[in-house]
């Protein structure tokens, strides 16, 4: 790898922004004192003490949407969405964890909440790891319950996923450590494995008031829907636990009786010749002045080893091989604006990836696609949209890291969220026909086989720096702006040079601070 190593580039770690230390604060603290101390005279650990007894000692913990719900709700705090998810080493196997704070409002489902739930679901799903759920919530936050309860990808959502992940053998754990109420009683029931804590976990479709209001019955959490009743009559639970600790001791054995097997071969890891720190000196906080993408590579790749793809072909768009923590990668990374030629090059290097099964990692810096009446007439719609398709069909593994800015169509090519992971059927004479009637021996056209198609990255990332929005702040006021001065001239009213009535000379001041808030990664 050849790099024009930045001189003068390394600089300390700037201390973190006020908004970002502030939420980082709080979302792992969760609730406040008294709901914190609360929790903890009824014997619980708190949710991020769970977490850390349930994973392998010394082994990291990869969060989630660690600040998710941040000024969401107004003044009404929510740290961390009320729900802690992430990926963690568990009996030596990987493992979604998600794990309900009782702190943080009872436990209950906001629709962050449920956007969080699922997301660790397809993550999962995705990536084939097991799923364990450390249950301690209300249900659905009832004030809110028109945005949480009846639709497509809300909170019912959370039971139908746990059907299907478990149907593809991606094993679901859960362990009920306090309330599970109402549609969430079906967690630990569909769980393949379900443990208890006693006279601390409850599971039942409708609790004591519920219960007394429908009935006219009055009966106690814990002899509804307790340990001794769903471990020794229901058999709903299949495991019995003393406390917290016992419960995750338990979890981890369910997890070591999985058999799960590793079936990748991981070359031996080398740390970059260039040390991180040195990227707050080449990117910065100020996106207008360009840095080379590629040293930005040399300080994230194994050994700062790149090979690289058309190094004298479309020079906008950099491609090339490298490995990551020895893993092999492709990486695409963005240089400027996007011409035909670099979109084209960008088609051609996810075509040989997808051929080599090589997973894709897009660094983001992109203001789009060129416009204009000659990259118009030489087809950048086309060449784009070529490359946007590549992208759409690429079926290995893609991750996303916004490192600048990422605006309009370039954040379709590059990548963005705007991709669903789907599940299509295709008949096996539209795949491997020859292949099944030489090996198989089975008439393929009356067979049909599901196949997962990963169309959205598995994981993206925004650097804090990073923003993303169909335009900047300021091309938007521009537009908008130009939009009012037509308008108000096919309407004979008298207009200034910038499109604004006489008595206003500029732009809807309000525009682009609040355009600019919405764009950014806190947002």
């Amino acid at each position: 790898f050849y790099s024009v190593a930045v001189v003068g580039t390394e600089l300390p770690p700037p201390p973190l922004p006020l908004p970002v230390a502030e939420s980082s604060e709080r979302g792992g603290r969760g609730g406040g004192e008294k709901a914190r101390r609360l929790h903890t005279s009824r014997g619980k650990l708190l949710p991020r003490e769970r977490i850390d007894r349930l994973l392998d000692p010394g082994t990291p913990f990869l969060e989630f949407s660690q600040f998710a719900a941040y000024e969401l709700y107004g003044k009404e705090e929510v740290p961390a969405g009320g729900i802690i998810t992430g990926i963690g080493r568990v009996s030596g196997v990987e493992c979604v964890v998600v794990a309900n704070d009782a702190t943080v409002k009872g436990g209950t489902y906001y629709p962050v909440t449920v956007k969080k739930h699922l997301r660790a679901q397809e993550i999962a799903q995705q990536n084939h790891l097991p799923c364990i759920y450390l249950v301690d919530s209300g249900g659905a936050n009832l004030p809110r319950q028109a945005d949480v309860f009846p639709d497509r990808d809300h909170f019912g959502r959370i039971f139908y996923n746990q059907a299907r992940l478990s149907s593809e053998a991606i094993a679901q754990i859960a362990v009920v450590m306090g309330s599970c109420t109402a549609g969430g009683a079906y967690v630990p029931a569909m769980a393949d494995e379900s443990i208890i804590v006693r006279k601390q976990g409850t599971i039942f479709l409708g609790g004591p008031p519920l219960v007394k209001a429908a009935t006219g019955e009055e009966v106690s959490a814990e002899d509804l829907g307790g340990a001794d009743l769903h471990c020794k009559k229901s058999g709903v639970t299949d495991h019995y636990a003393l406390d917290d600790n016992h419960a995750l001791h338990l979890a981890r054995k369910a997890v070591r009786s999985l058999n799960y097997k590793k079936d990748v071969t991981v070359e031996p890891t080398e740390a970059p010749l260039y040390p991180a720190d040195e990227l707050y000196g080449i990117v910065g906080d100020n996106l207008k002045r360009n840095f080379d993408v590629r040293e930005v590579i040399a300080r994230i790749v194994d050994g700062s080893k790149f090979d690289e793809f058309k190094a004298f072909y479309g020079d906008t768009l950099i491609t090339g091989f490298s490995r990551i923590f020895g893993y092999p990668v492709g990486i695409i990374g963005n240089n400027g604006v996007l011409f035909s030629e670099s979109a084209k090059k960008g088609t051609h290097f996810i075509e040989l990836c997808c051929q080599r099964n090589i997973p894709l990692v897009f660094l983001q810096n992109i203001t789009g696609f060129m416009v204009g009446r000659e990259y118009e007439a030489g087809g950048i719609a086309k060449d784009g949209a070529k490359m946007v398709t590549a992208v759409a069909c690429a079926n290995v593994p893609k991750i996303t890291v916004i490192i600048g800015g990422s605006y309009g169509a370039g954040n379709y090519g590059m990548c963005g969220r705007a991709y669903r992971y789907e599940q299509a059927k295709r008949s096996f004479f539209q795949t491997s026909a020859s292949f099944l009637r030489v090996i198989v021996g089975i008439q393929p056209y009356s067979t049909l086989i599901i196949m997962y198609l990963f169309f959205s990255p598995r994981f993206l990332y925004m650097w804090p720096n990073s923003r993303i929005s169909v335009m900047g702040g300021e091309q938007a006021a521009t537009v908008l702006a130009t939009i009012t001065k037509d308008q108000r001239a096919r309407e004979g009213k008298e207009v200034t040079l910038n499109g604004a009535p006489p008595a206003h000379t500029e732009p809807e001041p309000t525009l682009c601070p609040e355009h600019e808030h919405n764009e950014k990664a806190f947002f």
